[in-house]
């Protein structure tokens, strides 16, 4: 439940980190931590600081169920409390530890309410790092934004508490012994989805679209960085003759197997022969930064490939909506009811698409069409062409890159929030 029953000095303030997936920890929660003690080993005796990290995972659907293990093993934090832990923490925060007077919560991941409320609980000063905005500026005490967009999108009266940091993102660092060593080539990832109302449709459309492009052009590499909430043996299965969308695609996977190499965990080859590479390590940031292209699924991803700049080509084939006995939850249960199946496909194919302007995060947040989208009755060939023509026109790539900068923040945002931490602690 949590990592050890903790006493702490009268005198120390307790900083707590709230967070939730794998990609937070490792590109928001441990860069400040390390800049956060940077700063704190530079000063001097008189004005070293006396605190304690501590970390509280919050529910997250995109969790691995790893993050626990991932952060005890960084030997930073005194006490690590699991996501499902978080409502006894809100309501006996006492029986993980012993909590001081004073402190800090921040918001590196999740919900921002989830600090907010943990911050109240515990009588606690917050920082919420706003990476596209602030929810609660009223209940916040310090708002960290990414850049001035966010700022702008204050209330006029809270303002005063935001400083503009950069983008945490910014600061990923990349690791040389797993880049990609074939630059000669073009690499493409391909990112199918995580649920299996998405990996349904995603995995034996994508395997179609990569036959068609390897077809033209033999000079491109795939990708595909496993979901954390996926593995190998879901790709066969989506493939096969079980998933009954599967017989509308007529690319097949041949073999899986284990790759021997720094960057790739295993190889799929498909039945037309065109290699695909999966990645099993989550966040593989260094891998995607290198990356030319992305062909994505909606989602969480767009985020996440917005955040380090990747050109993606987004798509949504809408053409199997009538097949929702695959999906997920209630929609997997109502869609066995053949005219509720076809009332909810009427209702989501000529109200929702057409009413809904942007379907990409990087999109909806910039109000414009930054990165293509393609929704509706797409085919694979039309979807393979596009991807050629992008890969052939690199002035068109650069500028989708561009502004997908353009939308992000500067660098250094690491080191600045540490020091917004460091001068809140001071002033406690």
């Amino acid at each position: 439940m949590y990592s050890g029953l903790t006493a702490m000095k009268k005198e120390s303030v307790a900083v707590v980190i709230i967070s939730n997936g794998p990609g937070e920890l490792t590109t928001w929660v441990n860069p400040v931590v390390d800049e956060l003690n940077k700063i704190n080993k530079s000063l001097s005796d008189e004005d070293k600081q006396d605190f304690t990290l501590r970390l509280v995972l919050v529910p997250c659907p995109n969790a691995t169920g790893k993050e626990f293990l991932v952060a005890n093993s960084w030997n930073k934090f005194e006490l690590i409390t699991k996501s499902k832990s978080f409502w006894k923490l809100l309501i006996k925060p006492n029986s993980f530890a012993d909590w001081p007077k004073k402190g800090i919560v921040i918001f590196l991941g999740g919900d921002q309410f989830w600090s907010i409320l943990l911050a109240k609980r515990l009588g606690y000063l917050n920082i919420t790092y706003a990476e596209w905005v602030s929810r609660w500026p009223n209940w916040t005490n310090e708002i960290a934004a990414m850049n001035e967009k966010v700022k702008e999108l204050i209330p006029k009266r809270y303002k005063y508490k935001c400083k503009v940091i950069g983008d945490l993102m910014a600061d990923i660092k990349l690791n040389s012994k797993i880049s990609l060593r074939n630059k000669e080539k073009h690499y493409i990832a391909l990112l199918p989805g995580s649920k299996k109302a998405k990996l349904s449709i995603g995995i034996p459309f994508f395997l179609e679209v990569a036959d068609h492009i390897a077809k033209e052009n033999q000079n491109i590499n795939f990708i595909i960085p496993i979901a954390p909430t996926t593995d190998k043996s879901e790709y066969l299965f989506f493939q096969s003759n079980k998933n009954p969308i599967a017989k509308y695609y007529s690319s097949k996977i041949k073999t899986i197997k284990n790759f021997k190499d720094s960057s790739f965990d295993y190889v799929i080859e498909t039945s037309k022969k065109t290699k695909i590479y999966l990645i099993k390590k989550h966040p593989c940031y260094e891998i995607l930064k290198e990356c030319d292209l992305a062909i994505t699924t909606v989602g969480a991803n767009t985020a996440e490939l917005a955040a380090i700049s990747l050109p993606m080509l987004v798509v949504l084939p809408t053409q199997h909506l009538n097949m929702m006995n695959a999906w997920d939850g209630i929609f997997g249960v109502v869609g066995k009811i053949s005219f509720i199946n076809r009332f909810l496909t009427f209702i989501i194919k000529n109200f929702y698409f057409k009413k809904k302007k942007f379907f990409a995060w990087p999109n909806i947040k910039a109000k414009k069409m930054i990165v293509p989208e393609r929704i509706g009755n797409i085919s694979t060939i039309k979807i393979a062409r596009e991807v050629l023509f992008l890969i052939k026109n690199r002035d068109q790539l650069k500028s989708i890159r561009d502004n997908l900068n353009k939308e992000r923040g500067n660098k250094g945002a690491a080191k600045k929030l540490a020091s917004i931490i460091v001068d809140s602690i001071k002033k406690l």
